[in-house]
Parts: C-alpha cells; structure tokens; sequence
C-alpha cells in the first residue's frame, strides 16, 4: 500500500513538473525589447538600457527631417524613403513641431529669457533638453533602421534651430503649387489651426507666409544641408528625383522606392497612420492624378489677385497667371535667398 502511495506522489511530482517545464517554454516570454534598446542593438551594438541616448546617439548624427507645408507631399516622400532598406521615417508624431513651438517662445519673450537665465535654465540647458526629447521621440516610436528620420511637416519653420542642435542632419522641404495645396486642404477639409477653410484667399495669403519662412530658412542652410523637392517633380520623374535626393542624404541607390505600396505593412517596411488624412493616397504606387485637381475650384477673384495674395509662388518659379502651369516643363531654378530676408524670416514667431 505504501509502495502504491509512493508511485503515485512521485508520478504526481514528475507531471507537475512536466507541466511547469512546459508552460514555462511555451507560455511565458521575455519582455519585448524596446524600440530604443534594438536600435542600440543594431547600431552600437549597446546592451545597457539604463544608459542615456544622448551618451550613445551624439548630436552629430545624420538624422533626417521632411517637413512642407501640409498637402504638400511630405507623406508620399517620408513613404518612398520608408521603402529604402536603410530608413526608417514612420508616422507624424504631432509632438515635436509642437515642442519646437514652444521652445521658439522661451526665446522670443526678452522677460521670460531672464526669468529662466536667473533659474538657471539657460539656453544650453534648454537646448539638450529638446535634443534629448527629439531623440527619444524619433528613435522610440518605430523599428530601429541605421538612418532615422521624422516627418512633421510644421517641424521645418524651426529648420535653423534644428540644425543648430544636430549638425549632421539633413532636411528635406517639399514644395508644391499653393493653389494645389490649398484646394487639397480645403477639399479634404484638413485643419490647421489660424486657416479659414472656407476662404480660399485666406488660406492661399497664409500658404504664402508659412512657406516663405520655411523656404527661407532652407536656402541659408545652404544646399548642402536642406534640399527642397517639387512635388510635380517628384510624381511626373520619380527615379531622378529620388536618385537625387538619395545622393544628397549619402545614401546608396534603392529601387524600393519607387515601389514603397508593395512594402505597406511589411516588416521593415512602410507603416501607415489609421487617422493621416494622406494615408487613402499613399497606399497606390505613385501618380499624377492630383496635379491640377484645383483648376476650376477657386473663385475667379481670387485668381485675378493670385500674384499679390501668394508671391511665394512666383518666388518658387509657379506662374501664378497660369491655370495650370505646364508642369511638364524643367523647373525652373529657384531664386537665390536673400540673406536678410531669411533672417528675418527666423526670427518671425512660428504659429503651432
């Protein structure tokens, strides 16, 4: 009997056991590694999570910023660089321009200055503070990639501060006719805040204003630092374009880029945002079926004052009297910046 009980205790033992062994390699899994700890993986080859990025990702690394006014094609170019082997761009993050907003009016305010320079809070302080946040932003919120690079359109009215705190980056500034990217606005009914969508002339007067400050800011970075890119251009001629903008950003030529739809959803390929407004468009190859959807859309009036009410589209080589321009035609080359007007345009407080 006591051999029985025996048998039996130590059959139970040896099942518990099994089973725990069982559950414990098929049921119980390490915690995901963070997006942070495999790009430290990949390229630094760091297996310290406790370390600060800013020690092991210094300032001087090659980020890459694409930013335009909205509808201006800057989620089809963060897309078609999604697609190359070597990037990583992903969603809009909404947070950074908004920071860089903030960060412009610490600056501006002459009473503030001095409230934070006698707390101590000085600019260099504030600086690595905003360096440290945007790393932690681009670099956490996707798949780790050997090139990062964000794509918040409004993140460029603070192209001279960004490339003051990361020399190495690079920019990319999409540019396209105001009156189509006005009409997409309007017509998608995509809000940005201080824009009426129903008046086409204020919407195209201030299209005019906010693309002069980016623009203007992009020329004195010079053209080793900020390529702007014409949307016409980069639909009707993709492969120049994109081999241009590849050898701009030092990167080698991938053919996946032209073909970035085939790697929607992919693994270390293009992720979409469910809530952009440009997704619907980006998941087709890429097309020309929105150059001149705003021919026959804006009133008459408005059309007769299109030079004075949007002089950033002579300034950018549009002609504003044509309805449309001739897209096909060679760009003609942008005009050459006027360095007191583009420190004026620095200077000028960046609506959010």
């Amino acid at each position: 009997m006591r051999n029985s009980r025996s048998s039996l205790l130590l059959g139970c033992v040896l099942l518990c056991s099994a089973s725990l062994l069982y559950l414990g390699m098929s049921g119980v899994e390490c915690p995901p590694k963070s997006h942070r700890y495999r790009w430290m993986e990949l390229n630094l080859g760091m297996t310290n999570q406790s370390l600060s990025l800013t020690e092991h990702f210094p300032e001087d690394t090659p980020l890459i910023f694409i930013g335009g006014f909205p509808r201006s094609g800057t989620t089809l170019m963060r897309v078609m660089l999604d697609a190359h082997s070597h990037v990583r761009c992903g969603e809009e993050t909404r947070v950074i321009p908004r920071l860089l907003a903030m960060r412009a009016t610490w600056s501006r305010s002459v009473k503030e200055r001095i409230r934070l320079d006698e707390a101590g809070v000085t600019d260099q302080v504030l600086d690595s503070a905003v360096r440290a946040f945007l790393l932690e932003v681009i670099v956490g919120h996707g798949e780790p990639a050997p090139r990062l690079c964000n794509k918040d359109p409004f993140a460029l009215k603070s192209l001279s501060y960004l490339s003051r705190i990361f020399p190495k980056a690079k920019f990319v500034l999409m540019l396209r006719d105001g009156r189509a990217t006005v009409h997409s606005m309007i017509s998608r009914k995509v809000t940005i805040s201080g824009f009426d969508l129903t008046s086409y002339r204020d919407c195209l007067t201030k299209w005019s204003s906010a693309v002069e400050t980016m623009f203007s800011q992009c020329q004195a970075a010079g053209e080793d630092r900020c390529l702007p890119v014409r949307y016409e251009q980069l639909v009707l001629h993709a492969e120049e374009e994109m081999k241009k903008l590849l050898h701009f950003l030092d990167l080698q030529w991938d053919p996946s880029v032209l073909h970035h739809e085939e790697l929607i959803g992919k693994a270390g390929g293009v992720s979409l945002s469910k809530v952009e407004r440009s997704t619907d468009q980006v998941m087709k190859p890429v097309n020309t079926d929105a150059l001149s959807k705003w021919v026959g859309n804006i009133p008459s009036d408005v059309l007769s004052d299109m030079a004075e009410i949007a002089p950033m589209l002579a300034r950018l080589g549009y002609d504003p009297h044509a309805n449309p321009p001739d897209y096909t035609r060679p760009a003609s080359v942008l005009p050459t910046y006027n360095y007191s007007q583009s420190l004026k345009a620095t200077e000028t407080p960046h609506p959010s």
